[in-house]
């Protein structure tokens, strides 16, 4: 049996609304970086969480304690994300903090099969972040 976890993008999970959806049917399809476990052996999911943010100057500190609530369950290994693959900018800097602190755990940028050019996605994406939206200063001032 393997013991799995997924840590996703803050940013995409909260402001973007992604339920990582994509990213959970392939685990239980077995595609995308999750092909790597046997079909005939047992797939648990232990946890799934979003990363706490962009760092800050505790940002590290504070991804150490939230990968630490799946590793306190065993898990054997941890995928990032491809929102964290393709998006995040401190993904090579998260994976030697969390490989230095949980040695015993692995850690596996990509989740789901991927698809299409990784500089579209992001191009897309960013196109998303930078929508204009109403806030809560819009509805004090009555905009």
């Amino acid at each position: 049996m393997a013991r799995v976890g997924i840590l996703t993008c803050s940013n995409a999970t909260q402001d973007l609304g992604c339920s990582s959806v994509v990213c959970l049917a392939d685990l239980r399809k077995r595609k995308g970086f999750f092909a790597r476990y046997p079909q005939d052996e047992r797939l648990d999911l232990v946890g799934l969480m979003n990363c706490p943010g962009c760092p800050t100057l505790a940002g590290y500190d504070k991804l150490l304690q939230r990968v630490r609530g799946l590793t306190e369950f065993r898990v054997q290994a941890v995928h990032l994300s491809n929102c964290i693959k393709y998006l995040c900018p401190f993904k090579e800097k998260y994976l030697s903090v969390l490989q230095e602190a949980f040695p015993q755990v692995q850690f596996i940028l990509g989740t789901h099969q991927e698809e299409g050019n990784p500089a579209t996605f992001r191009e897309l994406v960013q196109g998303l972040f930078s929508q204009p939206r109403r806030s809560m200063v819009d509805l004090i001032l009555k905009r």
